[in-house]
């Protein structure tokens, strides 16, 4: 990135930050070239501060840090877009963000979920439930599913919510390591059920 650090008289471009996981828009903030280059060389987020006209790295004080995982330009590189895993509330008021709730469905999550169940297919590791079903191979992963989603369909018979959603998030859990064992992901699924469905 070749960013235009003198486009303004003070130095400072936005810089503004976003969750690596949800997309959720966690906050703005300014960054000259000393914060840019700290933020890459140390992996966390540090603009820098106009009310206290020094460098601030978000979370030295509260420990609510923002780990940086990518940063991007804008076409005029007068703007840095920011990918980070926040460690904590990101708002001072002690929201998640600076923008109120973020209701963002949570396929983006779904997406990540599915990297992280390839990446242990691919990369197995001793400690890891997921790479342990992979190497019991397809007829375990499959057991697993058909368990989960009786235990699914018990629960849903009982008055206990939080008791059925929890059995519902093991079924999909299962279910996206059974698609990724058969070579499919859920956008394919996706793909079929828009296929089937028909606006009147």
């Amino acid at each position: 990135m070749n960013l235009n650090f003198g486009k303004h008289s003070d130095g400072l471009v936005p810089a503004i930050v976003q969750d690596s996981v949800t997309d959720c828009v966690l906050m703005l903030g300014y960054m000259n070239a000393e914060a840019f280059k700290l933020t890459q060389s140390s992996g966390y987020v540090t603009f820098f501060s106009r009310s206290r006209q020094r460098l601030w790295r978000k979370g030295e004080s509260s420990g609510n840090k923002l780990e940086m995982v990518s940063m991007v330009s804008d076409c005029d590189e007068d703007t840095i877009l920011i990918k980070a895993k926040p460690q904590g509330p990101v708002c001072h008021t002690g929201a998640d963000t600076c923008f109120g709730a973020c209701d963002v469905l949570n396929e983006s999550f779904l997406d990540h979920l599915e990297l992280i169940i390839e990446q242990r297919r691919r990369e197995p590791s001793d400690d890891s439930y997921v790479s342990g079903l992979f190497a019991e191979g397809i007829d375990k992963i499959a057991q697993k599913v058909g368990e989960e989603a009786v235990e699914t369909v018990i629960a849903a018979m009982n008055n206990d919510n939080a008791a059925f959603e929890s059995e519902a998030a093991d079924l999909l859990f299962h279910y996206l390591i059974l698609l990724n064992a058969k070579g499919a992901t859920f956008a394919n699924v996706v793909e079929v059920l828009r296929g089937r469905h028909h606006y009147r």
